[in-house]
């Protein structure tokens, strides 16, 4: 499995039995996570509830969105000075 594939409860899920002791590396790989998944969800997640991954997940896509409409329009702001002015 991989990070898309789990639900943001069941990522919630794996990093709170990790925090109380109870996840080994053998108890992840169970779950279908990697090593390197697992210690990726942590930093990003870690002591985070699964509401508010859901809440992070969101607004990372909504951060995306907006990167890429700036993005454009700094493009066009861009191409605009390019064009020769007209009188």
């Amino acid at each position: 499995m991989s990070e898309l594939c789990l639900s943001e409860e069941q990522i919630g899920s794996v990093l709170r039995k990790q925090e109380v002791g109870a996840m080994t590396a053998v108890g992840y790989r169970s779950h279908g996570i990697g090593e390197q998944a697992f210690y990726s969800w942590k930093s990003s997640y870690g002591g985070v509830g699964p509401l508010n991954v859901q809440r992070m997940k969101t607004q990372e896509g909504e951060n995306r969105r907006l990167k890429r409409l700036l993005a454009e329009q700094v493009l066009n702001s861009a191409a605009l000075k390019v064009l020769p002015a007209e009188n």
